[in-house]
C-alpha cells in the first residue's frame, strides 16, 4: 500500500481564502513550510477508501519517522491474517482521527496476539464492571466484592486508564480513605456533642423551646452518623482490586499488579480469651469485655447448656458447643446429611444471608466440605431432636413445611440465621453468663478438642480450616490448668542448682518428719503396753 511525505504550506490567499500550496511565494524560504505523512490503509468492507494522515512535522526526518512507525504496525498482520490486517487498519484510522499518539510496536504485538482492544484506553472502572460480570461466585462474595467497587475502588481510581494505574495512585487513595476516617470521626463527634447539648436543655418556657427548636435544625444540617472504612474492610479492598487485577494479568491486559505492592496498615486479629475467674470479676465491675473473642470454660460451657436443657433449640446449642459447626451450616445442615447410625454428619450445605434475605449454598471452600465425628451422648441429644421435631411434624399436619433440615422453626421452615443469633444472645444474658458471640461457641469447641490432647490436624479437619495454620493462630488461647501443666513440664526439662539443692532440702525435711513421726508413733505404743503390764490394785 502507498504512503509518502510531502511539504505541505498553509498559508491562504486574503482574498478567496484557499490554500496558496506551490504558488506561495515563501513555499521555498527555510522553515516556513511543514511536513506532513500519507499511508493508505486497506479498504473498509464496503469498499471505500481510508488512510492514516497527519502533518505539522517540523522536519522530513521526523514525519518519515512516524511515516515507518506506521508501516511497522501494518506489518504485525501477517498476508493471510484478514482479521488483523482490519484490526490495525481500523485502530490507524482511529488515531488519525482522534490526532492520538501512535501505539507501541510490541505492545500493540503483544494485544494483537492476545486477541486484546488495540488501543489501551481501558479505564479501571470499566474493567472491574467486566471482571464483575464474569464472577461465578455466590451472591453474598458478589456484593461484597460490588460494595468495595462502588464505594471505593471507582470513586478513587475508576477514571484512570487500567494499563497506567500505579503503585503511586492506590498509596493515594487509602491515604484519602485514612483522611475521610478522621473527617467521619469529626463530624460523629460533633454530631454526638450537639444532642448531648441538646437533651440538657429544658423543654419548659418559650426561651428554651427556641433553643431547642434552633439546636435541633442545627444538627440536622450536620452530617449524619456515618461508620469508618476500618483496617479490616481496607485489607478487603485491596484483596479485591488484587484479584481483579491478576485476573487482568491473565488475560495479558496488563503486566503489572500494583495492589501486590502497596501497603496499608495490617488488621490485628483479636486473640480468643477464656473467661477466668479474674476477668469475670472485672467483667461485673466494669461491664466491658477483655477482648472481642471470650471463651468459656468447660464449667460454664456445661453451666449453658444445662440452662437452656429444655429450649427447643438445645440440640444446635449442643452440636456447636462440641463439634464447632459455624452458625450457617448448623442452620442448613439436612437430615440425608446425618448418620446417627455411624455417628457423623457431612457438612454439605450453609444457609446464609444476602441483607436480611437467606439463601441456601454450598460451603464457601473445599475444606468446609468434611465429614465430623460425632460423639454418643450427641448422638443421643439428636435421637430425641428428631422425636420432638416428628412430634411437631404430626402437630402441623399439612401446615408444616418439609424443608429436610435439621433445626427449623417449629413449623418446620428455614431458621434465619440472623434470628438464631439474636436468640442465642437473649439466652446468654438470661443465664447470667459471662457473654460470648455465638461465633465464640465455635471457638470454645476448638479449644475444648485442643486441651483435651487431639492432633491439630484432627482438630483443623473437624473445624473446616483449610490449613492447620489458622487453626494454630485463631485458637492460642488454651485453658488455664493445660496452660500451667504446659509450664511445669516444660520448667522441668531445665537442671538448675537452687532447684536441686531445694529438692534435696524438701527430701531431707520429709524424712526427717518421717523418722519423727516413727519415733512419736513408737512411743505412743509404748506408753500403751506399759499401762496394759500394770498390775491391778
Amino acid at each position: 500500500m502507498k504512503g509518502s511525505t510531502y511539504r505541505r504550506c498553509s498559508c491562504r490567499d486574503p482574498k478567496s481564502g484557499k490554500e496558496l500550496g506551490t504558488s506561495c511565494p515563501k513555499r521555498n524560504s527555510r522553515n516556513h513550510c511543514t511536513y506532513s505523512v500519507r499511508q493508505e490503509l486497506s479498504p473498509r468492507e464496503d469498499g471505500s477508501r481510508r488512510s492514516f494522515a497527519r502533518g505539522g512535522y517540523g522536519s522530513l526526518k521526523a514525519a518519515q519517522a512516524d511515516l515507518d512507525h506506521v508501516r511497522a504496525l501494518l506489518g504485525l498482520a501477517e498476508s493471510d491474517d484478514p482479521e488483523g490486517t482490519e484490526l490495525i487498519a481500523e485502530m490507524l484510522a482511529e488515531v488519525s482521527h482522534e490526532r492520538s499518539p501512535l501505539p507501541e510496536v510490541e505492545e500493540t504485538r503483544r494485544r494483537l496476539n492476545a486477541g486484546q482492544d488495540l488501543l489501551g484506553s481501558l479505564t479501571v472502572a470499566e474493567w472491574l464492571d467486566r471482571w464483575l460480570a464474569g464472577k461465578r461466585i455466590r451472591k453474598s462474595g458478589l456484593n461484597r466484592y460490588e460494595t468495595d467497587i462502588r464505594i471505593h475502588l471507582k470513586p478513587h481510581i475508576g477514571g484512570r486508564r487500567l494499563d497506567r494505574l500505579r503503585v503511586s495512585h492506590l498509596s493515594e487513595m487509602f491515604t484519602d480513605i485514612r483522611d475521610a476516617n478522621a473527617q467521619i470521626l469529626e463530624d460523629n463527634t460533633q454530631r454526638r456533642a450537639a444532642i448531648d447539648e441538646l437533651a440538657n436543655v429544658p423543654w419548659k418556657g418559650a426561651e428554651n423551646r427556641a433553643r431547642r427548636k434552633a439546636m435541633k435544625a442545627a444538627i440536622d444540617e450536620m452530617p449524619p452518623y456515618r461508620r469508618i472504612t476500618g483496617p479490616a474492610t481496607r485489607q478487603h479492598v485491596k484483596a479485591t482490586l488484587r484479584a481483579a487485577l491478576n485476573d487482568a494479568i491473565g488475560q495479558q491486559i496488563i503486566t503489572f499488579n500494583p495492589a501486590a505492592h502497596v501497603e496499608i496498615d495490617p488488621v490485628r486479629k483479636p486473640k480468643a480469651l477464656v473467661w477466668t475467674d479474674e476477668r469475670v470479676a472485672k467483667w461485673e465491675q466494669t461491664g466491658e469485655k477483655p477482648s472481642p473473642v471470650m471463651v468459656w470454660t468447660p464449667q460454664q460451657t456445661g453451666a449453658f447448656l444445662d440452662f437452656v436443657a429444655k429450649d427447643r433449640l438445645y440440640a444446635m446449642w449442643h452440636l456447636i458447643a462440641f463439634r464447632g459447626l459455624r452458625r450457617g451450616e448448623a442452620c442448613g445442615q439436612p437430615w440425608s446429611e446425618t448418620n446417627l447410625a455411624t455417628h457423623s454428619l457431612t457438612v454439605s450445605a450453609q444457609l446464609v444471608q444476602d441483607g436480611w434475605d437467606v439463601e441456601t449454598s454450598e460451603p464457601k471452600t473445599d475444606s468446609g466440605f468434611r465429614v465430623v465425628a460425632l460423639d454418643n451422648d450427641t448422638v443421643e441429644v439428636l435421637e430425641h431432636h428428631r422425636a420432638q421435631q416428628n412430634a411437631d411434624r404430626a402437630e402441623w399436619a399439612a401446615a408444616w413445611v418439609d424443608t429436610g433440615l435439621v433445626f427449623t422453626q417449629a413449623d418446620g421452615s428455614w431458621l434465619h440465621p440472623g434470628k438464631v443469633t439474636d436468640l442465642f444472645e437473649r439466652l446468654v444474658a438470661a443465664s447470667g453468663l459471662p457473654p460470648i458471640r455465638l461465633h465464640d461457641l465455635r471457638h470454645g469447641a476448638a479449644t475444648l478438642m485442643l486441651a483435651a490432647g487431639i492432633d491439630v490436624k484432627i482438630v483443623s479437619d473437624t473445624l473446616g480450616h483449610s490449613d492447620t495454620r489458622i487453626t494454630r493462630d485463631i485458637y492460642q488461647s488454651v485453658l488455664p490448668h493445660v496452660g500451667k501443666s504446659a509450664a511445669e513440664a516444660t520448667a522441668k526439662l531445665v537442671p538448675l542448682q537452687r532447684r536441686t539443692e531445694a529438692e534435696q532440702a524438701a527430701r531431707k525435711a520429709a524424712k526427717a518428719a518421717k523418722k519423727a513421726k516413727t519415733k512419736e508413733k513408737a512411743q505412743a505404743m509404748s506408753k500403751r503396753k506399759g499401762k496394759a503390764k500394770r498390775p491391778k490394785k
